[in-house]
């Protein structure tokens, strides 16, 4: 095209779209390529009455049938930012040490989660509970639709459990909210004035060995207009936590400006409510009964341990279809 690269940002652009629709072609192009080799294999099979090859061919379907689910999954991330990374924060809500016991919990099923996409997952910043558990804890997934994946998880998850904290075994429901945000690509401008942060060091908490007890190299930033705090631990100098703070500022800036725009398109105020406790968008019932429901999707599954370790693609699914 005549003057398609005089523009440099633009071809930029373009290209890296260009890349993702060809990922998608490529994963569902693969996925009828295997299928289609292994109907070729059972009609030879029931032709010489080769037993092994169908065999062979069971034993294939499974990842087959993987591999069309998540070329299914991926073709409905149509968002502006389905294909980024993410970063997701944890927070305590009712329910004192339970409720920081929850957050732990709900930190391992996401990294579990991530761990089975083969996706990369990095603590920015933890802040350990009084006596057990975490009472925050913000955190990175990085992989292809990453953020299109986990923006189901955005609200309240509460969990009905025998408190194993509670002497007399009595039932407990505690709660903690979900933030989900997309890490922003370079070419996304965010404005910040410098005038508008209070920018704060301190001595990382959890684990770190001695760097960690012995230099301030965790950042807190806080953007004093509307009151956002954010902070990282993760990295070893100053310089890098401070930079990955700036992201998730920049990233959470983004994101009460779009519900602020999406509050005003549909005539609503534009300032964001508070996310009540109540308004939980799952519920995890480990007693009396074991069931996790999605209140959105209305979808439940009976196996709350699967899900507890990870298996959360029929609840992502779900709220992809019921999203559109």
């Amino acid at each position: 095209m005549p003057g398609f690269w005089d523009d440099a940002d633009t071809a930029k652009r373009v290209q890296k779209e260009l890349g993702k629709l060809q990922d998608a072609i490529k994963g569902w192009e693969e996925a009828w390529e295997e299928l289609e080799e292994a109907e070729l294999l059972l009609e030879m099979a029931g032709e010489e009455g080769d037993s092994d090859i169908e065999n062979e061919v069971a034993a294939s379907l499974p990842a087959i049938e993987e591999r069309l689910e998540v070329a299914e999954l991926e073709c409905m991330f149509s968002g502006e930012h389905d294909a980024a990374n993410v970063i997701i924060s944890i927070h305590a809500g009712a329910g004192g040490t339970e409720a920081q016991d929850w957050v732990g919990i709900l930190l391992r099923m996401y990294l579990r989660w991530a761990e089975a996409k083969g996706f990369k997952a990095d603590i920015l910043d933890i802040l350990p509970g009084d006596e057990a558990g975490t009472k925050s804890v913000t955190f990175i997934i990085k992989g292809r639709f990453a953020y299109g994946y986990m923006r189901s998880e955005l609200g309240i998850h509460r969990l009905v459990r025998i408190s194993p904290f509670d002497a007399s075994g009595r039932r407990h429901t505690s709660f903690a909210s979900v933030m989900v945000m997309p890490e922003l690509e370079d070419n996304i401008d965010v404005e910040i004035d410098d005038k508008d942060l209070r920018i704060d060091t301190y001595r990382a908490s959890g684990s770190g060995g001695q760097h960690v007890n012995k230099t301030d190299s965790a950042i807190r930033i806080t953007h004093i207009p509307t009151g956002v705090v954010v902070q990282c631990q993760n990295e070893r100098s100053q310089h890098r936590n401070k930079d990955m703070a700036m992201k998730m500022l920049a990233a959470r800036l983004y994101e009460l400006e779009k519900e602020k725009q999406a509050a005003q398109a549909e005539g609503l105020s534009g300032d964001k409510k508070d996310i009540s406790w109540g308004s939980q968008i799952r519920s995890y019932v480990l007693q009396p009964y074991r069931m996790i429901k999605d209140h959105r999707t209305e979808v439940e599954m009976g196996n709350v341990d699967a899900v507890l370790d990870g298996e959360l693609d029929p609840f992502i699914k779900a709220y992809l279809l019921w999203a559109k």
